[in-house]
């Protein structure tokens, strides 16, 4: 197996829920080192979380929590009291043994734990010092907390965006962690440039993140219409099948209630094959359809004709007739068959990984690979469960971690 590219680093991880851990998780799956210190009673706050989104997340009688495991895989866990002082040389020798600190922690907090950019720069002076926040590092809300669903999705727009005109209630997002996972996604990447640029320079970074700009940089296209704009843009309402004037941009219902999506921009290039695979050739020479600026002209009437269409085969048998077609189209797909898309599996995106039972698993990986290689994932860490080894390998005999643990700084 090709070297992993952030193997040899060391990553020292003071969060929790998902936004900023799943960054460590990302890491981990690119050889990092991740250590992930957990307040010594209670853990991860996440840990507790026995239902999101009125699904549950736990499974009696197993410890293999898709919740923990997915923002957590391949990183070890120590339990330490921070605001212990008996802890606080733990910590410091942690730091000082570390290329990259992560935390999600609000001010107030990271100033009562010692865990600031002036205290972590202190012990070691080139870390590289990530902060995950709700609203950004200044401002009139630096002291704000936020989740994916205040900050990302509701205040970054995308909530807004995806609500229809008139809806009598509001969409929110299709599913837990939406937006923490893709900010996790952005913070790796900003961890990787802030280590490239410390190999060239010699100088170490501070990285801020916010779900708030990651919020309005997934819906800049919109935002950026409206700046130029000088207003908001307004909601377009959709006729009722296709677009106002491309019949082959839009979603349809199957005979079996499932939907195919259509995404053709070009009608009057893939107009032509479509009519062929759905067994209607005439419409390709239809005085209506002939030409691209016709089947635009008249797209409405286009769209119905091919709602009926498509309403008159199942999912399956679209598939098989769509099947080498060039025009873009995908089936809009539920979540047991993303885990269970055969392309993602190709990949290798999708991941088996042993619980702590032993039981076989399945994540899903995170969608960069080097040398074109699937990561190989570990299980996430049971609470606290590498304390002892982490306290050893920093040169504690075992009396020393038997006070610490009495000291209650250590789990």
């Amino acid at each position: 197996m090709p070297s992993q590219p952030m193997e040899g680093i060391r990553v020292l991880e003071v969060a929790q829920f998902t936004f900023v851990p799943a960054a460590g998780a990302v890491l981990a799956d690119w050889g990092a080192d991740v250590i992930k210190v957990e307040h010594p009673e209670t853990g991860d706050a996440q840990r507790g979380l026995v239902k999101v989104l009125g699904l549950d997340t736990v499974v009696k009688g197993s410890s293999f929590v898709p919740i923990m495991e997915g923002p957590n895989r391949g990183k070890r866990s120590i339990g330490l009291a921070l605001d212990k002082p008996e802890a606080r040389s733990v910590l410091h020798e942690l730091v000082k043994a570390s290329d990259v600190f992560l935390t999600n922690f609000l001010p107030g907090a990271r100033a009562k734990l010692g865990i600031d950019v002036a205290d972590i720069q202190a012990v070691n002076p080139d870390i590289i010092y990530v902060l995950g926040s709700g609203f950004g590092y200044t401002g009139p809300e630096a002291d704000k907390g936020g989740y994916d669903s205040t900050a990302y999705w509701a205040r970054g727009g995308s909530g807004d965006a995806g609500t229809p005109p008139g809806s009598d209630s509001f969409i929110g997002m299709p599913t837990g962690a939406y937006g923490d996972s893709v900010g996790g996604m952005t913070i790796a990447g900003g961890v990787a440039a802030a280590l490239f640029a410390r190999g060239q320079t010699g100088q170490p970074s501070v990285v801020d993140v916010s779900l708030l700009g990651v919020g309005a940089w997934a819906t800049q296209f919109k935002t950026n219409l409206s700046l130029m704009a000088g207003g908001p843009m307004p909601k377009v309402v959709p006729p009722k099948y296709g677009s106002a004037s491309n019949p082959l941009a839009a979603a349809y219902r199957t005979a079996d209630d499932r939907w195919l999506m259509l995404t053709m921009l070009q009608p009057g290039r893939y107009w032509p094959e479509f009519c062929r695979a759905v067994g209607r050739e005439e419409l390709a020479t239809d005085e209506r359809f002939d030409s691209a600026e016709k089947i635009m002209a008249n797209a409405v009437e286009a769209s119905d004709i091919v709602a009926h269409i498509i309403a008159g085969r199942t999912k399956d048998d679209w598939v098989q007739a769509f099947t080498g077609m060039h025009g873009q189209w995908s089936v809009v797909q539920n979540d047991w068959e993303v885990g269970n898309d055969p392309t993602l599996r190709a990949l290798g995106q999708i991941c088996e990984v042993t619980d702590a039972e032993g039981v076989p698993r399945r994540l899903v990986g995170n969608p960069v690979q080097f040398d074109r290689t699937p990561p190989q994932l570990t299980r996430a860490p049971l609470f606290a469960e590498h304390t002892d080894d982490i306290l050893r390998e920093l040169g504690r005999s075992d009396e020393q971690i038997i006070d610490l643990k009495i000291a209650g700084a250590i789990t």
